[in-house]
């Protein structure tokens, strides 16, 4: 973390060192305050997994991560706002040019090649999560994550629009030197202000995507239900060992 926050920022000697104290600062709060919530929620998905998983379940899901990667982005930053309101033009010209680094490395990764290409690029990308996950899909499973990537709508032309988007909105609060009035309210409420066609194209997405596992959830083999709930729990323990080193 300290390392990519250098990479985006250029601090300066004495703004390295106070960099430092801040994300150390942030990653104590986060070990004692939020690795604990994240277990609980693994422990409860790892219950709802070994039975067979509802619609319920999935919002349930969503929604717990959801909100808990806000309170840790409001967290972060507000531990980073009063440093950010400090950098001086260069850094921030500096931190510009990094943002239009990642856009094209998105272009690049995401944008390129016709719908079919994009598609199937996406179908390879969901295959490879969910046998992470599972192990080896079965042929019916694969035919439902490819059903999947050809019905849902493609995104990336809408999030590239987005990200830059938020770009601008974070680079001109850094210039007015407002980080630490605006900031956390801004990254807590990330999907705050989006285009309708993003937001509606999102939704449909999301509907697609729970209708395909819940489909394949019904289809699972008993190895690859005890499989998921084993990662599960193992993450659970891990969140837990995490947040007790901070003691």
């Amino acid at each position: 973390m300290r390392w990519r926050a250098a990479h985006y920022l250029d601090p300066d000697e004495t703004m390295a060192e106070e960099l430092d104290e801040r994300i150390a600062a942030y990653m104590a709060w986060h070990r004692t305050h939020s690795l604990p919530k994240y277990a609980q929620i693994a422990d409860e998905a790892r219950r709802r997994m070994e039975r067979q998983l509802q619609p319920d379940d999935l919002v349930w899901g969503y929604d717990s991560v959801v909100a808990q990667l806000r309170e840790d982005m409001r967290a972060a930053a507000e531990s980073m706002a009063p440093l950010l309101d400090r950098l001086t033009p260069r850094q921030i010209a500096h931190f510009e040019r990094r943002l239009a680094e990642d856009n094209r490395r998105f272009a690049r990764e995401n944008l390129r090649g016709g719908e079919r290409e994009r598609r199937k690029r996406r179908t390879e990308r969901n295959v490879e999560r969910l046998e992470d996950w599972l192990g080896r899909l079965s042929r019916a499973q694969l035919e439902r994550v490819k059903q999947y990537s050809e019905r849902a709508p493609l995104l990336d032309e809408l999030r590239d629009r987005d990200h830059k988007r938020l770009q601008a909105q974070l680079l001109a609060m850094l210039r007015a030197k407002e980080a630490k009035k605006r900031l956390p309210d801004f990254v807590e409420h990330f999907d705050r202000g989006r285009e309708p066609p993003y937001d509606a194209a999102i939704e449909a997405a999301r509907k697609e995507y729970g209708a395909m596992i819940l489909d394949i959830d019904r289809a699972l083999t008993r190895e690859q239900r005890a499989r998921a709930a084993h990662d599960l729990a193992r993450y659970a323990q891990e969140f837990r060992a995490l947040a007790g080193s901070a003691r």
